[in-house]
């Protein structure tokens, strides 16, 4: 409906393409947002070179899905932030998957914001 965004699971990257595959079999989806990871200067962080190939086998393998990269700068820290903020236990926290899951609702909801006010903030 795209009004605001929630965390689903997270998934290996091995299982990454069936899991979309299955996914978007039974939900309408326009299109899959990808966090793009910046450095402070706005620069593309070295971790795009692991992430291109990935997405580039995701894109060959559902060439009718639309892939969007967006700005993915300090969502981890936000993700930490509100999780403190929500009274979750220190061990709590320290599962990756749990912050991962958090910070790509937050990079969905931010990427759903931009769409609302500012087409242009999108980064493809």
């Amino acid at each position: 409906m795209r009004i605001i965004a929630k965390g689903l699971t997270t998934v290996p990257t091995s299982g990454l393409i069936d899991f979309i595959r299955n996914y978007i079999s039974g939900e309408p989806v326009d299109a899959v947002i990808v966090g793009l990871p910046r450095d402070v200067h706005g620069r593309e962080s070295d971790s795009m070179r692991y992430i291109r190939p990935g997405i580039g086998r995701l894109s060959a393998a559902l060439p009718e899905l639309r892939v969007i990269f967006f700005d993915e700068r300090f969502t981890s820290v936000i993700a930490h932030r509100s999780m403190i903020e929500s009274g979750m236990k220190k061990m709590q926290r320290r599962d990756k998957a749990a912050v991962d899951t958090m910070a790509a609702a937050i990079i969905l909801n931010d990427f759903l914001q931009s769409r609302q006010y500012a087409d242009q903030t999108i980064i493809q």
